[in-house]
């Protein structure tokens, strides 16, 4: 028995796999040819060439992967499983006294596997993708982006605000510089403002000099003014890097980014909520695979009438309203009705658990 299940396990593996494989190449090519349907009349007006599009779309496709990842590993079981069925293999394998508690392990464990491998994916791989193609949408296609570096304003401590109008990473001097600070007692009242031409880092002090400005210091009974041509700011919570991360949107931030973007908004005072949920996001979402597999496979282990054609459909509905459910929890957690961590994980949960209670009504 322990080598049929053996062979039996190789054989669900390899189809499982396949079956995958197939699903991802297929709803990335949907995914990639209805996106070049919305931005073709783009790429005509910014007279973009084929290999800038071909770079676009293949740096794209890490991102669609990553979305298309759970709805093609729930494809890929429900068409396996149900396969087996209609043409009666299951009933082959219960007869010989498997249970489909057995059957589903081979499942399960694939797609643990798919899950791990899938949260480094997310973590590292599509952050990096994303920049690429945000990168060649503002170079190519004119995409109204921030560029990284202009238009810098961030709260560097709890009582400190940075404004910078422009960041130039390759001599780390910034122009038209600000830092105002505000009394600990009383956030709304400013005790004391600098104003520069512009800034230099001095990576031997690890200081920032500022250059060409004026220093106020305001009190009850009015203001002191002292103009400088160099002043030494020791004090900066900030480095070069510091501000060019500052300007990343959450998706281009690899994990170990977006964890250190939470411990600076933690310390400057700022709500880290949103950068939790994308953080813990960066987990829940790789697991919804695990998830949709234990919900989804039960359902495609007997036959039922309309075929397996609409077993798939109905699964896949019953995935993409699962994303859905995870886009309004996310919304909620947003506007900080929620947890971030429960906010991250209540669509996993709640589809989990309907999966479990559905688990024993199976037929064995």
């Amino acid at each position: 028995m322990k080598i049929k299940m053996k062979i039996i396990d190789r054989y669900l593996i390899k189809q499982f796999l396949q079956t995958i494989f197939f699903g991802l190449l297929a709803f990335t090519l949907i995914f990639v040819v209805i996106d070049m349907i919305e931005n073709i009349d783009d790429f005509i007006d910014q007279d973009v060439n084929s290999g800038i599009i071909f770079h676009y779309y293949l740096v794209f496709s890490p991102e669609i992967i990553k979305l298309m990842t759970p709805v093609a590993v729930l494809f890929a079981a429900l068409f396996t499983a149900g396969k087996m069925a209609n043409l009666s293999e299951l009933t082959a394998i219960k007869a010989s006294g498997v249970s489909l508690y057995r059957y589903m392990t081979p499942f399960l464990i694939t797609t643990l596997v798919i899950c791990i491998l899938s949260i480094y994916f997310a973590g590292y791989v599509v952050p990096d993708a994303n920049q690429t193609k945000i990168n060649i949408e503002m170079k190519y296609l004119n995409k109204g982006y921030t560029f990284a570096g202009s238009n810098i304003f961030f709260q560097d401590s709890k009582t400190r605000i940075v404004s910078i109008s422009f960041f130039d990473v390759n001599t780390n001097q910034a122009n038209q510089f600000s830092i105002q600070e505000f009394d600990t007692d009383d956030l709304t009242k400013m005790t004391s403002r600098i104003d520069a031409v512009r800034i230099i880092y001095d990576s031997t002090k690890g200081n920032w000099i500022a250059k060409n400005g004026v220093e106020r210091s305001f009190t009850e009974s009015g203001q002191i003014a002292n103009y400088f041509e160099t002043l030494e700011l020791l004090n900066l919570n900030f480095t070069p890097p510091d501000l060019l991360s500052k300007q990343q949107k959450p998706e281009q931030m690899d994990l170990d980014n977006l964890k250190e973007l939470i411990k600076n908004q933690e310390s400057t005072g700022n709500d880290p909520t949103r950068t939790l949920i994308e953080y813990y996001s960066r987990f829940s979402f790789p697991m919804a695979s695990l998830v949709c597999v234990v919900f989804g496979l039960p359902i495609s282990t007997n036959r039922r009438r309309g075929g397996l054609a609409v077993q798939v459909g109905i699964s896949i509905l019953v995935t993409f309203i699962y994303l859905v459910f995870m886009k309004i929890s996310q919304a909620f957690g947003k506007n900080g009705a929620l947890d971030p961590l429960l906010t991250a994980w209540a669509a996993n949960l709640i589809f989990l658990i309907i999966g479990l209670i559905n688990l024993p009504r199976m037929r064995q």
